[in-house]
C-alpha cells in the first residue's frame, strides 16, 4: 500500500489501539448522567485545557494548516488573534452562570432566561452545524489517508468512525477527556519531529535566519496585515473583531467546548483551563503555520509535485492532456533551477535587489504553471477537486521522513480526527439527550434510562457522521471549510445569549424572532458572497450576526410593549 512499512503499520495501529483501550479502561462504569455527560465533575484544569485544544485541533488543523502557510503564508495566524479576550470574557461571565445554574448543556441556562422555544432553537443550530462538521472532521483525513496509502475511502472512514465511537460511547465525557491527554501528546510529538527534520534539511544549505529572509521574499511571512478590507479573509481587524465574536460564540456556547470546561471540578479549575488554552492556543497555530513555512523552503531545494493531489495527476496522465502536462513539468522544471541557482546567490548577497525581484518573478512564474496544472485536472476530469492544499503535508510525510516516523505521523493525524470527533459526538448527545429528549419527550425517566439514551444517541450521531463523511465532497481548503461552517450558525447562537446575559428587559418571544432574522440574513449574505454579489470575509458574519439579533430583539421587545 504505496510502499508503507510493516513498522509504520505498527506504530500507527499501535498508537491508535493504545489510546482507545486506555479510554475505555479508564472510564468504565458511569452509572448516572452526571458522570457520562460530566464526566462526574472531576477534571483539573490542565486536563480541561488540553482538552479543550484538542477539541479544536481536529486533523483538519494538521493536515489544512501548513499547506495554507505553504500557500499563502502566515497570515492565518491573525483569526486567532481575538481568541485571548474570549477566554477573559467566558471565564468572568459564562463559567460563573452555568455552575451557578448547575446545567449540563449552555442551551438549558436559555430556557430559564427566556423560554423553551428559544431553548429549542439554539439547540438545533447547534446540532445542526455541529451535526456537520463531526461528518467534515472524519472525512478530511480519511480521503487524504486513503490516496496516500491506497486504502479505499470508506474504509478510513469507518476507522476512524469506529474507534471513535467505541470509546465514545463506552465512558462519555470523561473518555473524551481522558484520550486527549495521549492524542495531545502524540500531536505534539509527532509535529516537533517533523519540524527538527524540516529544520535539519534546510540547515544543509542555508542557516536559519537566510531561510527566513528567503521566505519573506516571496510573501510567505507577513503575519499581521493592517489593511481594514471586508473582502479580505485574514487581517488584524477582522482577526481581532471577527474572531473575536467566534471564539466566544464557540467556547462560550458550543457545546463540544462547554462540556469540557463544565466537567471541572470547580469554577476556578474550568477557568484556568480555559485560560491556559487562550495563552497556548496561539503560540501552537504560529507553530503549525510554521511548519507549513518549513515545507515551502524545503520544497525551495527538492524539486515539489506540480500537484500534490497524486490521483489528480495520475488521472491527468492517462487522458489526452497527459504530453500537455508532461511539457508544464519540464517548464517547471527549469523554473526550478533557475530560482534555486537565485537564492542560493542571494544568500551569499542578500541586499542585491535584483535578485529578489527575479526570484519574486519566477516564483509567480510557478504559481502560474501550478494555475496552468490545475486546468488540465479539470479539461481530464471535469469533477475533480484541484485544490491540493490539504494533500502537501502529508506528500511529505510519506515520501521523506524515516520509517516508523511516518507511521506516528499518520497516528497524528488519526489522533486530531479521533480527538476532535469524540468531543463533537460526545456534546451532540448530550444537548439531544437533555435539551431535546429529557425536555420535551420524556421528562419523567430515571438516571438508567437517561444514560442508556445518552449512550444510544452518542452511537448515533457517530454513525450519522460516518453517513455524511461518506457522501461529503472535498471543500476548497478543510480548515476554511469548518470555519466557514461556524461562522454561519455561530453568531446568532452567539446573539441570543448576549441578549441574555446584557438586555435583562428583553423576553423571548423577540429574541425567538431576532434570532430567525438573523439566521436568514446570514444565509442570504453566505449566497450572495457565493454568487460574488458582494465581496464580504467571512469572519465578518460572528460580528454581524449578533449584532442583528441584538438590534432586532430591542427592537421588537420595544414595539410589542409600545
Amino acid at each position: 500500500m504505496n510502499g508503507l512499512s510493516w513498522i509504520d503499520w505498527t506504530v500507527m495501529l499501535g498508537t491508535l489501539f493504545t489510546i482507545v483501550v486506555y479510554g475505555v479502561w479508564k472510564t468504565r462504569g458511569s452509572k448516572n448522567i452526571e458522570g457520562y455527560l460530566l464526566g462526574g465533575k472531576e477534571s483539573n484544569w490542565w486536563t480541561i485545557g488540553l482538552s479543550v485544544m484538542a477539541t479544536q485541533a481536529s486533523a483538519i488543523t494538521f493536515l489544512s494548516t501548513p499547506g495554507q502557510a505553504y500557500m499563502e503564508g502566515m497570515g492565518f495566524v491573525q483569526f486567532y488573534f481575538g481568541l485571548p479576550l474570549a477566554m477573559i470574557v467566558i471565564s468572568t461571565v459564562f463559567i460563573p452562570l452555568y455552575y451557578k445554574l448547575k446545567v449540563y448543556t449552555a442551551y438549558e441556562f436559555l430556557e430559564s432566561r427566556f423560554d423553551n422555544k428559544t431553548r429549542m432553537l439554539t439547540a438545533s443550530l447547534f446540532l445542526l452545524q455541529r451535526g456537520l462538521a463531526a461528518g467534515i472532521t472524519i472525512y478530511a483525513p480519511a480521503i487524504i489517508l486513503s490516496q496516500i496509502l491506497s486504502i479505499e475511502l470508506n474504509y478510513t472512514i469507518f476507522f476512524i468512525g469506529g474507534l471513535v465511537i467505541i470509546y465514545t460511547v463506552s465512558g462519555g465525557t470523561k473518555a473524551v477527556s481522558q484520550t486527549h491527554k495521549q492524542q495531545m501528546a502524540v500531536i505534539f510529538l509527532g509535529m516537533f519531529i517533523a519540524a527538527g527534520f524540516l529544520i535539519s534539511y534546510l540547515t544543509d544549505t542555508m542557516s536559519f535566519s537566510e531561510g527566513i529572509q528567503v521566505a519573506g521574499i516571496m510573501d510567505k511571512m507577513e503575519v499581521i496585515d493592517w489593511n481594514f478590507d471586508p473582502g479580505s479573509r485574514y487581517n488584524i481587524w477582522s482577526g481581532i473583531l471577527g474572531g473575536f465574536f467566534l471564539q466566544l460564540s464557540y467556547f462560550g456556547t458550543d457545546q463540544s467546548q462547554v462540556q469540557r470546561y463544565l466537567s471541572g471540578s470547580s469554577v476556578k479549575e474550568s477557568r484556568l483551563g480555559l485560560m491556559f488554552n487562550g495563552m497556548l492556543k496561539i503560540p501552537m497555530q504560529f507553530f503549525i503555520l510554521f511548519v507549513g513555512i518549513l515545507l515551502f523552503l524545503f520544497y525551495q531545494f527538492v524539486m515539489p509535485p506540480l500537484h500534490f493531489n497524486a490521483e489528480n495527476v495520475e488521472n491527468v496522465k492517462q487522458s489526452e492532456y497527459a504530453l500537455q502536462y508532461e511539457a508544464l513539468e519540464e517548464k517547471q522544471e527549469i523554473v526550478f533551477d533557475a530560482k534555486k541557482d537565485l537564492i542560493l546567490q542571494f544568500n551569499q548577497n542578500p541586499e542585491n535587489e535584483e535578485l529578489k525581484s527575479a526570484i519574486q518573478a519566477y516564483h509567480v512564474e510557478e504559481q502560474t504553471l501550478m494555475k496552468e496544472s490545475k486546468t488540465l485536472i479539470l479539461k481530464a476530469n471535469p469533477d475533480a477537486t484541484t485544490e491540493d492544499d490539504d494533500y502537501i503535508f502529508i506528500t511529505f510525510v510519506t515520501n521523506f521522513l524515516p520509517i516508523g516516523l511516518i507511521g506516528l505521523l499518520l497516528a497524528v493525524i488519526f489522533s486530531a480526527a479521533m480527538s476532535s470527533t469524540s468531543a463533537e459526538l460526545n456534546a451532540l448527545a448530550s444537548t439531544t439527550t437533555v435539551d431535546i429528549y429529557k425536555r420535551n419527550i420524556k421528562k419523567d425517566g430515571d438516571e438508567k434510562h437517561y444514560l442508556i439514551r445518552s449512550k444510544l444517541f452518542t452511537f448515533m450521531f457517530g454513525v450519522l457522521a460516518i453517513i455524511f463523511a461518506v457522501m461529503a465532497d472535498l471543500f476548497d481548503n478543510l480548515i476554511e471549510a469548518v470555519n466557514i461552517l461556524g461562522s454561519l450558525f455561530y453568531g446568532t447562537i452567539l446573539g441570543v445569549f448576549l441578549v441574555a446575559f446584557f438586555f435583562k428587559k428583553v423576553k423571548g418571544h423577540a429574541v425567538f424572532i431576532a434570532a430567525l432574522l438573523s439566521q436568514a440574513i446570514i444565509i442570504v449574505l453566505y449566497t450572495m458572497n457565493r454568487y460574488e454579489v458582494i465581496d464580504l470575509a467571512y469572519l465578518w458574519y460572528n460580528l454581524i450576526a449578533p449584532g442583528l439579533v441584538i438590534g432586532f430583539a430591542v427592537l421588537i421587545e420595544t414595539i410589542r410593549k409600545k
